[in-house]
């Protein structure tokens, strides 16, 4: 008789705005470490006071987006705002996966935790290889060209 195996939860946030490849890449690379995505999505009214700018497409959207995709199994909002901890906590965890182009920047300022934190919770913080030449940012340089 096999085993009933803990099934394994990742993590993994953002704002998925102009959802494109790049976002596909990335989420079944999550989906191949886990058995289960849930992507904590930013509001608008948060990626205005982060970015100063408004998102092209509504929250509403990008979840209904995000839900259709293969690779996630559930959306949350992210309700903490600046401190990540708190939508964390809400969905337990094992794995926090993250594009590995946040490896030359400070990750854990920006989701407000520290390695202490991730140890104590016993998250594993992973690097999900970046999908290059393309970005919602170089999409809305195109289409504002």
């Amino acid at each position: 008789m096999k085993k009933n195996k803990k099934k394994r939860v990742l993590y993994t946030g953002g704002t998925f705005d102009l959802f494109h490849s790049g976002h596909v890449n990335f989420l079944k690379q999550c989906k191949k470490i886990s058995d289960i995505v849930i992507v904590s999505l930013n509001t608008d009214e948060f990626i205005f006071e982060y970015k100063k700018s408004k998102p092209i497409v509504s929250y509403e959207n990008r979840k209904k987006v995000l839900e259709s995709c293969i690779y996630v199994d559930q959306v949350v909002e992210n309700v903490g705002g600046k401190d990540s901890k708190i939508s964390i906590k809400s969905v337990n965890p094992d794995i926090i996966a993250i594009g590995d182009d946040w490896a030359k920047k400070n990750y854990y300022e920006q989701m407000n935790f520290t390695q202490e934190w991730l140890d104590k919770n016993d998250i594993l913080l992973v690097y999900i290889p970046y999908t290059e030449g393309i970005s919602t940012t170089k999409i809305k340089s195109i289409i504002c060209s």
